[in-house]
């Protein structure tokens, strides 16, 4: 009980820290670094849907600078489309998988969770994107209702994020 609190406590700080930054650039980077913290994992990439393009993009993706893909290809775009988290612990079996984008970074993927992330009107408006939990372990079920959780807080500001950038 007492981690859980602790963890809801954090969740806390983190909204308030959030509030004050705004611009996606500002804001994209805390939330990956929670969102890597609360789950255990090496990396956390926070895509944005752009409908109009047909891509997902990252500002910053933990690790990488941006990265833009097809909306219709690999796990993140898999679970925009599906609207259904997507677990992946042996990606390079997967034919989802984005395996270039590895090769231009040199970063070995063990493991992927992909949740989307939704509108007040359950539109999926992004996907976060975790990679390689940290001890040796996979990802599970347990991960994706943390996550489902940490998207709810959290989609109120993509849904900012979102605006801003179409107003670039």
């Amino acid at each position: 009980m007492y981690k859980d609190i602790a963890t809801f406590n954090r969740l806390a700080s983190f909204g308030k820290e959030l509030l004050h930054k705004p611009l996606p650039e500002e804001g994209l980077p805390i939330i990956a670094s929670y969102a890597v913290e609360l789950l255990n994992s090496d990396r956390c990439s926070v895509f944005v849907y752009d409908k109009k393009k047909n891509s997902l993009w990252t500002q910053i993706s933990d690790g990488v600078d941006k990265i833009e893909i097809d909306a219709d290809k690999g796990l993140a775009g898999s679970a925009l489309h599906s609207k259904e988290a997507i677990i992946v612990n042996s990606p390079y079996e997967d034919r989802r998988f984005l395996q270039k984008i590895d090769d231009e970074t040199g970063y070995i993927t063990q493991n992927i969770l992909s949740i989307p992330v939704f509108d007040a009107f359950r539109h999926p408006i992004g996907v976060l994107q975790f990679l390689n939990k940290k001890d040796g372990e996979d990802f599970n079920q347990d991960d994706v209702k943390l996550a489902t959780f940490f998207n709810h807080y959290i989609s109120t500001y993509l849904e900012l994020a979102k605006l801003l950038e179409d107003n670039k």
